[in-house]
């Protein structure tokens, strides 16, 4: 028996898919599970190995006995790479750049689709990614997709680094955002793209609260019956 509607928050990196997801998992008492952050825990264990990303044999063995689980700690998730906790190891630049490339490799899209698909199956969850509602869980009940500018988007991310004390010039942010949208839209096994039936929400000119609020009001109205909305 479902637990609940299962709910896909797709778009390019710096849409605020994330912080979106998981607030609203927060509001509605759902899971919110993670993909982006299950393959930059694969392209961490793949640098920590020191495999080569075009090596896909390699990277194939890599996928037979990797343990990838995301918990919740007060309210937040961590995320756990063979028993040791990596939330934080996942979002360095260098795993971002990776996690693009190793996610255009069949064998670990399949892998890690498979592992979200078990997570996701009974309901009462929240995904974010860029295939959610295209690839990983095209019948969900409900489908977003969030997008803005280049450089809004690079604008957030810019702000990010900067709040982590890490200098880069916004130009070379930006660069590397168009590049990953390029990486993400262009891979031939279920690329970056809105799913017909999404509802799409340009958040370029909303905060993070704001974009909450309308997802989660268009949660209620579409499905009121089945969320916990008061």
């Amino acid at each position: 028996m479902k637990k609940g509607l299962i709910i896909a928050i797709d778009g390019p990196a710096a849409s605020g898919k994330s912080t979106t997801a998981q607030l609203l998992a927060q509001k509605l008492g759902y899971v919110y599970i993670d993909t982006g952050a299950m393959y930059r825990a694969c392209a961490l264990k793949a640098k920590k190995m020191g495999i080569d990303i075009n090596d896909e044999e390699s990277i194939r063995e890599l996928l037979d006995d990797i343990d990838i689980r995301i918990e919740n700690h007060n309210s937040k998730n961590r995320i756990f790479l063979d028993g040791e906790d990596v939330s934080e190891d996942i979002r360095a630049d260098d795993i971002s750049a990776l996690a693009s490339a190793i996610s255009a490799i069949p064998a670990v899209r399949y892998k890690m689709v498979e592992l979200q698909r078990k997570m996701g199956e009974k309901g009462g969850v929240i995904l974010d990614g860029r295939d959610i509602g295209t690839f990983v869980f095209p019948t969900a009940e409900v489908k977003f997709f969030l997008t803005a500018s280049p450089e809004v988007r690079a604008k957030r991310r810019w702000l990010e680094l900067q709040q982590k004390g890490i200098n880069k010039d916004f130009s070379e942010v930006l660069a590397d955002l168009v590049k990953r949208d390029n990486n993400d839209s262009q891979r031939a096994l279920a690329p970056l793209k809105k799913a017909d039936d999404a509802i799409e929400v340009d958040t370029s000119n909303m905060t993070i609260e704001e974009q909450t609020d309308f997802l989660y009001q268009i949660i209620c109205s579409r499905m009121e019956e089945e969320c916990k909305c008061s």
